[in-house]
């Protein structure tokens, strides 16, 4: 169902496996992939998938988003501009990963220009927050008319300082991994789909971060596909705002006494809270 949305953000994040005969765990991967219209007033139900793999190798990629076409929005791993090469997919990169790196250098002590780019960046969050939940065609407009003045001239004021200071310094390092990624950073400008960061994934990884504390780490491969089943049922849950204790314990409950499999749909997560607020009407 993903796929055959026009956007979608993705994220991936390592799950410890064990593995037979070594004695220890391996290290394998959810791949994240979330969509959510609500921002700009798109009707289709928000939802996460993840899909387990034991590497992190651009394949997985490729696999997971055979057929989709559309906006990606990513952070700055390399797999995704390969995904991009292949001409369906265009790439929208993260502006929250791309600020992280000014702040490490204005939070660890004196560091003007840092400090400066975050003020820069603050400006596109206050345009972001006055048109949320507009259409896409009143946000593209809106940042058509702000954001792109400060994008140019904040491009600008990024070259005016890489020229100025050493090419072997964090700062520099921060400078050009925003440069190198302006394209898809100034996306969001032309296209009132896009958000600005990747936030709405990566807060779903937050939970699985916690559950990969809790739980130590999955059997084999197979539990690990368990996990993937298990995760994106219960973020889909919250991003819907059901709860998920309250689903999972129902939808079995249903299944048991004989749910039919043709009518599989009206247990996903969006379903349940329609007919949940339907009754409570």
């Amino acid at each position: 169902m993903l796929r055959a949305r026009s956007k979608l953000f993705a994220d991936e994040t390592t799950v410890p496996v064990l593995d037979p005969g070594r004695g220890r765990t391996k290290t394998g991967h959810l791949w994240a992939y979330a969509a959510d219209d609500r921002p700009w007033g798109g009707l289709d139900p928000p939802g996460i998938a993840y899909i387990y793999a034991p590497d992190r190798k651009a394949e997985r990629l490729f696999s997971h988003l055979a057929g989709f076409k559309g906006g990606l929005q990513v952070d700055g791993y390399n797999a995704y501009p390969k995904l991009a090469e292949r001409g369906e997919v265009e790439l929208a990169f993260c502006w929250v990963h791309m600020r992280r790196n000014f702040y490490e250098l204005a939070t660890a002590g004196p560091a003007p220009i840092a400090s400066e780019a975050l003020k820069h960046i603050a400006a596109f969050y206050a345009i972001e927050k006055e048109i949320r939940g507009r259409s896409a065609e009143e946000r593209r407009l809106v940042r058509q008319q702000k954001s792109r003045p400060l994008a140019d001239a904040f491009e600008a004021w990024l070259r005016a300082k890489l020229a100025l200071i050493s090419q072997k310094i964090k700062l520099a390092e921060a400078i050009c991994y925003a440069l190198s990624r302006w394209q898809g950073l100034t996306r969001f400008i032309d296209d009132g789909r896009i958000e600005l960061d990747n936030n709405t994934v990566e807060r779903s990884i937050r939970g699985i971060k916690l559950s990969r504390k809790n739980a130590l780490f999955a059997g084999s491969d197979g539990g690990a596909e368990h996990w993937a089943v298990v995760a994106t049922l219960v973020e889909t849950c919250k991003i819907n705002g059901v709860d998920p204790l309250a689903y999972l314990t129902d939808v079995l409950t249903r299944i048991v006494n004989g749910h039919p499999n043709r009518d599989i749909d009206q247990l996903l997560p969006w379903a349940y809270r329609a007919q949940a607020l339907k009754a409570v009407a």
